[in-house]
């Protein structure tokens, strides 16, 4: 924890009536899933009165973004919980802010790697745009030397997260590749002995930073607008059942209906199951969710993320604000 006080989350207005709907939602999860223990879920929701100032391409300044907090509500929503592929949104607005001020060069590679990584959740193509923007490569085992200025080298993007200021993020650490069978070499040193420098993420910071894209001022306007378009789901069965990744199955996106518009980011493991996504649907306000579960057997079960779903829209009818 770095000796740093864990601080709730700072953006958004904590509503009482929200969270007694988000512990409903809980406790039916829990009664038809008796094997999810109570630590093994974190959760934080969002909810976008209109007209807030989302999903608008940029319309309003950052200062003036940040003076809004929507209602929400959150459970366990501080605690640190390996990400898997979730990183990869905050992968994603660093490498658009590295681009954005000509830190890296603008490439055909690294535009087909930042595609793959958020719509495929391709980790080959992660590991290529974690090289491109620290300057680091695995390989080998490093002499001391040299592993000192890696290791400076590859925290470069934590360093970006730090100067955002933002206390949500002051626990967390985004350092990793994300692997298929693992790291060798100078990445498993890296690891630490026992996994302890692993990616960590809270639902709240990962809630933050998707608030931050979804109010365009995630690095730009037009650049908050090109990470949504990637993020952007299809809920066509045609198309889910083409695409075996896409990353709607077994996450929150199957428990909504056909007429809603999803954006997402999911993330699994043998050992973890996680979703973050952004909701329209006609009937509700806009909306954001961010689910960790945790445990090889929520990890293979694929009917908890969208019982969630389901339930938070039957409670939810009452959301909007008088």
């Amino acid at each position: 924890m770095h000796g740093l006080a864990i601080v709730a989350a700072t953006f958004f207005e904590r509503d009482t009536h929200l969270q007694t709907v988000l512990e409903k939602v809980l406790d039916a999860t829990w009664e038809t899933f008796p094997h999810l223990a109570r630590n093994q879920i974190a959760a934080t929701w969002l909810v976008y009165d209109p007209p807030f100032p989302i999903n608008t391409g940029g319309a309003i300044s950052v200062a003036d973004f940040w003076q809004h907090r929507p209602r929400g509500a959150s459970y366990r929503g501080v605690e640190l919980i390996y990400p898997a592929s979730v990183v990869k949104l905050f992968y994603l607005v660093a490498a658009h802010e590295w681009l954005e001020r000509e830190m890296v060069p603008a490439t055909p590679e690294l535009e087909r790697a930042l595609r793959d990584m958020i719509i495929d959740s391709s980790n080959d193509a992660t590991g290529f745009v974690i090289d491109v923007l620290t300057g680091t490569t695995s390989g080998p085992e490093l002499p001391p030397g040299p592993f000192e200025t890696w290791k400076i080298q590859r925290n470069i993007i934590n360093r970006f997260l730090s100067s955002l200021q933002w206390p949500e993020l002051e626990t967390i650490n985004a350092n990793q590749k994300t692997w298929c069978d693992g790291p060798y070499g100078r990445e498993r040193i890296f690891l630490g002995e026992t996994y302890e420098n692993r990616n960590m993420l809270t639902t709240e910071a990962t809630a933050r930073l998707l608030h931050g894209i979804l109010g365009g001022v995630a690095v730009s306007g037009a650049r908050s607008q090109t990470m949504m378009n990637l993020m952007r789901r299809s809920l066509e069965p045609r198309a889910l059942a083409a695409d075996p990744e896409n990353q709607v199955a077994g996450f929150l996106g199957a428990g909504l209906p056909l007429n809603a518009a999803l954006w997402s980011k999911a993330g699994l493991t043998s050992k973890v199951r996680h979703d973050a996504v952004y909701v329209e649907l006609d009937g509700y306000p806009p909306f954001q969710f961010v689910i960790f579960t945790e445990g090889p057997e929520q990890s293979q079960n694929e009917a908890i993320l969208p019982f969630v779903m389901q339930n938070l829209l039957a409670r939810s009818k009452t959301t909007n604000s008088d």
